[in-house]
């Protein structure tokens, strides 16, 4: 008897951590693969001269633009936040953790615990992913750390130790992968469900702030212009409406739920 409570039990806790099974997390594990696999590929577009030329260029340009509409605040931004040492070094944590661990914490934890809405936001992801794919091979831009000439540091680095533009760290990222800023593609992505889907007041309030911490996280770190974030917001917001009409083809299974019961009927993909 206590072999067979046992084994019932642990069927429960498969059903509620994997309520279709451990392939489907396997198909969605690889789907995330798959597409940073692409953006990988974004780097071929910027491996010979006149693309990192072009990069530069059109950096150049958005801070034309920004200043023809006095919205170029980010120097004074990130000279300010200099004084501050603390913040300094918090924002370019918060940098590096928030496309790594909270982004994937997030997707993670909608898996396990909000499996019926995950699929809706899974699919935001991979839109959005793919607009800003368009935007890295159509127009490269060069964040504003490439430009001391306007004050800019690189604060990551700083943090770090590690050049952003070191071998390494540029046969993982694509150093002119500015616009959109998928930083703040993806903290819109995962705040705004999990703000309707968390309990507790406080984590509200803390994913209604999660996107302003971010831009303001990219910004002082000189890895964004304002211009990039404004897009990114825009990545995501594409993302969204395509999820939405994805949910009309398969509404059992991709549209966002906030009930936490899952149907294990039609099987998700």
């Amino acid at each position: 008897m206590a072999v067979v409570s046992m084994s019932a039990r642990s069927s429960t806790l498969q059903a509620r951590l994997l309520p279709h099974g451990p392939l489907d997390v396997v198909r969605q594990v690889l789907l995330f693969i798959a597409a940073y696999q692409l953006y990988r590929l974004t780097r071929g577009f910027v491996n010979h001269p006149e693309s990192a030329t072009a990069a530069f260029q059109n950096a150049r340009d958005l801070i034309g633009i920004e200043r023809t509409l006095n919205v170029f605040i980010e120097p004074s931004l990130q000279a300010f936040i200099a004084g501050q040492q603390w913040l300094l070094d918090g924002s370019a944590w918060m940098y590096i953790n928030a496309q790594t661990s909270i982004t994937v914490g997030a997707l993670a934890w909608l898996y396990l615990f909000r499996n019926p809405s995950f699929y809706f936001v899974r699919n935001m992801f991979l839109v959005a992913f793919g607009v800003a794919l368009i935007g890295y091979a159509l127009f490269p831009t060069a964040p504003p750390r490439f430009f001391p000439e306007w004050g800019f540091f690189d604060a990551v680095s700083d943090f770090t130790g590690v050049r952003q533009d070191s071998v390494t760290i540029s046969r993982l990222f694509n150093p002119y992968a500015a616009v959109p800023s998928m930083h703040v593609a993806f903290a819109l992505m995962i705040s705004v469900p999990l703000m309707r889907l968390v309990r507790w007041r406080a984590l509200k309030v803390f994913w209604a702030l999660y996107p302003l911490i971010v831009v303001f996280v990219i910004v002082v770190t000189a890895n964004h212009f304002i211009a990039d974030a404004v897009l990114g917001a825009a990545a995501a917001g594409i993302g969204a409406l395509a999820a939405r009409g994805m949910a009309r083809l398969r509404p059992g299974v991709w549209s966002f739920r906030h009930s936490r019961r899952v149907e294990l009927a039609p099987e998700a993909t």
